[in-house]
């Protein structure tokens, strides 16, 4: 008896786009554009792209906009830098944005402000999708493939070639679909008012606060060892931001971390020393070789020294709590297991069930008296949602009393 052959997806097909794409770079032919929009049918759907990687800002060097029956608009901000009135004449309109976190930043440096949200990442996520990525999501709802090619592009680069004006609106015009089908999902589990405290949350989330020391973000600075040359490393990372900054260019390609922790770790005796450094290297290593070579200096004469380590004002980190907190690392792991079979359970990860950061609070340091409703009220100070709450402190509250080992 012959084995039945096992059955293979399909090829996922490429996407293609519907609508007509128009590139706005002019007030006039933004107004024009906005007039379209108002008469289109539907939530709009919006996007963003940015130069990460190549510029020192987040701005936006590209937003996109589309609604179902419209053109495909590709707005320039270099060209209309004041997008506000998209807000003003579209605001009453549900937005879709896939992860929008990524969005809203450079989105509100234009003027622009949703007031609802639909997140299809989000949305993806709480529907548990095995992948969220705009990508993923299109091939395993939609059976159809995007080309991701100009993804890391550097969209500050004018003028933005046609191919690249291709990719940056079939992203947006699929929004709309994608919306459908997720919301369809999360309808379907039961999870639409989880869905609308979430996207609600995600316009209200505040702006990133900065690093009290940014600098310690430096890859590689674990083997830096001392204060002496720690303050080096921080006198060369401030140096090379301030001309990232003047220059708006990517820090890492001025130079990269690592030619700046090289720097560090060889401990030139002298500029031509350093100059000399094959693992000191980068478009501006030779170009701004003084600046780095007073940088080294003021490091070396600098009387105040950084500390080892950075100031935490959280709790540690949980690998070395067996040694300074063992009753609050039964708890964590205990949690952590009661989190991961509610994620199962309810198709949602864990890490937004409960942000990982609340969670290693409330373990560290629960509430006392130790009750259900003391955690709920811990879990609500550190800014948890209500459904998260609900989901999760009874269930916290009996992985915290457990006596098992």
């Amino acid at each position: 008896m012959s084995e039945e052959p096992e059955s293979v997806a399909p090829e996922p097909t490429p996407a293609t786009l519907h609508a007509p794409v128009v590139l706005v770079d002019s007030p006039e032919d933004f107004l024009r554009a906005l007039d379209d929009l108002e008469s289109g049918e539907g939530p709009l759907a919006i996007d963003a792209e940015r130069a990460s990687g190549f510029r020192y800002t987040n701005q936006a060097y590209l937003v996109q906009l589309f609604r179902t029956g419209c053109a495909n608009y590709l707005i320039d901000p270099l060209g209309v830098p004041d997008l506000g009135a998209i807000s003003t004449r579209l605001g009453d309109l549900e937005w879709i944005i896939h992860a929008a976190h990524q969005d809203l930043s450079c989105l509100r440096e234009v003027g622009i402000n949703p007031t609802t949200l639909f997140d299809t990442e989000l949305g993806a996520r709480l529907a548990g999708l095995p992948r969220v990525g705009l990508q993923g999501v299109v091939e395993d709802l939609m059976g159809m493939s995007l080309a991701k090619e100009h993804s890391a592009a550097d969209w500050s680069t004018r003028p933005l070639p046609d191919s690249w004006l291709t990719y940056a609106a079939l992203d947006v015009e699929l929004l709309p679909r994608v919306r459908d089908h997720i919301h369809a999902l999360l309808l379907e589990q039961g999870k639409m008012d989880i869905a609308r405290e979430e996207f609600a949350a995600a316009l209200l989330a505040p702006e990133p606060t900065p690093r009290a020391e940014p600098w310690r973000r430096l890859s590689g600075l674990h083997q830096v060892r001392g204060g002496r040359a720690l303050a080096i490393a921080k006198s060369l990372w401030e140096a090379r931001d301030a001309y990232a900054r003047e220059t708006n260019t990517a820090p890492g390609r001025l130079v990269p971390d690592r030619s700046v922790v090289a720097a560090v770790l060889a401990n030139p005796s002298s500029k031509s020393e350093l100059a000399g450094l094959k693992a000191f290297h980068g478009r501006a290593s030779r170009q701004q070789l003084d600046r780095w070579w007073q940088a080294i200096e003021a490091g070396r004469t600098a009387t105040e020294l950084p500390e080892a380590r950075a100031a935490s004002e959280g709790p540690p980190p949980p690998r070395i709590w067996a040694d300074r907190n063992p009753e609050a690392a039964q708890r964590f792991t205990r949690a952590k297991e009661a989190l991961s079979e509610l994620s199962e359970e309810i198709t949602i990860p864990s890490e937004n069930i409960l942000t990982p950061d609340f969670l290693r609070r409330v373990c560290w340091a629960p509430p006392q008296p130790l009750s259900e409703e003391g955690i709920d009220g811990a879990l609500a100070e550190l800014g948890a949602r209500p459904w998260q709450r609900v989901a999760v402190a009874s269930i916290l509250l009996g992985a915290f009393v457990s006596k098992d080992q």
